[in-house]
Parts: C-alpha cells; structure tokens; sequence
C-alpha cells in the first residue's frame, strides 16, 4: 500500500526496486504479430532516476505500461521489490506528456483527485494539497479555474497531483516534451528538487538525450523493435544538478557524444533489418 502520513501531510514516500525478467511481448497488426520486446531484462534500484531512450517504437512506452500494470508481458515478469505486477499497484503513478487534469476541478481539486480516489478525508486531502502546491509554487492559485494557467504551471499541477499520493514509483513519459525550452528547463530542475527530497523510483522515457543525461542516474538504451537493452550508461555527475552543465562540463559532453553515437547505431542497424 502507499505510504501516507497521517500526522503532518508529509510525504514519507522511498522507492522501490523493479526488475522486469526475461520479458518476451508482441501484439497483432492487422493479420500478423508485431515483436514489441525480445529478451528484455532490467533490474532498477531503489530510489533509483533511471531514463530509456531509444528510436520511436522500440518498446519503452509498453515496459512503462508493465510497470505499471496496464500491459501484462506474454513471457516473463515484472516485480516491484521482488512481488510480481499482476494489477495496477498502488505505489506507482503515471505522468505524461500531457497533463491530463480535470477542466471543471480547480487547481486545488485536480490535486486531490488521486487522494480523494483513495479514500482519505477531506481534512487529509486539503493538507496534502495545500503542501504540494507549496512545493511547486502555485498555493496561490489553489482555487484557480485550471483553464487559466499557462502550459508550464499546468504540468506543475500535474506533478503536485502524482507526488501528493507519495508514490514509491514514478513512471513519465517524455512529460516535458510539450513545454517550450525555457519552461521544459525550468521543469526539470523543479521535477530534481521534488524527487531528491522524496527520493521515489523513477522510470523516465524521453527522446531527449541531454535531458536524459540532466536528470538520472542510468541511461538506457535500447534497440529498435524487438526492443531490448543494447547499452546501459551510468551518470556519475554531481548532484544537485544544473543547466549549466550542459554547456560547462566535458563530462556531460563526453555522455551527450557517447549515447548519441550508440544511438546512431540502433537506428542504422534497424534500418538495414528492415531492408532485408
């Protein structure tokens, strides 16, 4: 169950370890079977900032899916801190690309929704909300119409609405991605700032290298469908992390230069596998 504190509202969320094992998973196109993942395996830390990148359709938005227990794998498992994923598990959220909040809840109630869903009271929700969005800088404008704020603000409230369940595993999928580049930046390094104080697992899936390198521990990489693992690179920059390390630090380059051409390379070796 999801770890909730009952006295102050403060989160008490750690992560979880997952693993997936031996997963083996296609689906039907029209009349014939599509590889989506061949022999993937990936074991992930607790509290662990794990990014995959990788060429469009090569499987990383289908092993968040496993995660989170929305896709069940043909072969194999995935197990948070070692039980397997038959349902969707409570100690896991979702945050996308596109916010998905409700546009006749206020601010202050579309962070609630996942706490109201589960139960807690209203005493509860509203100081849990009222700390949230504290924390990502919108308490005032709790009971705002949502349709009033900016791109930005809204994936804030979005944010405020995953980490208020204090979930001890996050999944994104290339959440920044519909933000311009001065307000995905500053989304990053907020996101950082939640997730050191909180310290739940992540799973991000983005097409942004830099990105990837900015925010995690691991980057992964992996091949074009069947997707599998082909390159697994830790980030050993120090945290806190800056913007500026993208253009200041060699060791950022030397990852940037490292994982893209390692990409270059799925991308070809996928294109001479359709060819033949």
């Amino acid at each position: 169950m999801t770890m909730l504190s009952t006295d102050s509202g403060t989160a008490t969320a750690r992560g979880l370890s997952v693993e997936f094992q031996d997963i083996h998973h296609s689906f039907i196109h029209g009349d014939r079977p599509v590889r989506a993942l061949e022999n993937f395996n990936l074991s992930i830390a607790p509290s662990e900032f794990v990014s995959i990148v990788g060429p469009s359709g090569c499987g990383k938005t289908t092993a968040l899916s496993m995660t989170g227990g929305l896709v069940r794998p043909r072969t194999g498992s995935v197990r948070l801190d070692g039980q397997e994923v038959t349902a969707s598990p409570e100690d896991v959220t979702f945050l996308f690309a596109r916010d998905a909040l409700l546009p006749w809840r206020t601010v202050r109630a579309n962070v609630e929704l996942g706490l109201e869903v589960r139960g807690m009271s209203r005493a509860e929700r509203r100081e849990r909300s009222d700390e949230w969005l504290h924390r990502v800088r919108l308490e005032e404008f709790a009971d705002s119409d949502i349709t009033h704020l900016s791109q930005g603000m809204r994936q804030r409230v979005a944010i405020a609405r995953t980490l208020a369940q204090s979930p001890r595993v996050v999944l994104m999928d290339e959440p920044f991605a519909a933000l311009d580049a001065q307000t995905r930046a500053i989304q990053q390094e907020e996101f950082l700032r939640l997730w050191e104080a909180e310290r739940p697992t992540v799973i991000f899936v983005t097409h942004d290298l830099e990105e990837a390198i900015l925010l995690s521990d691991r980057v992964l990489l992996m091949a074009s469908r069947p997707g599998r693992v082909v390159a697994d690179i830790r980030i050993d920059l120090e945290r806190p992390r800056r913007q500026e390390m993208r253009i200041s630090s060699e060791q950022f380059h030397g990852y940037y230069h490292q994982l893209a051409d390692l990409l270059k390379d799925a991308v070809q070796a996928a294109e001479v596998e359709r060819t033949k």
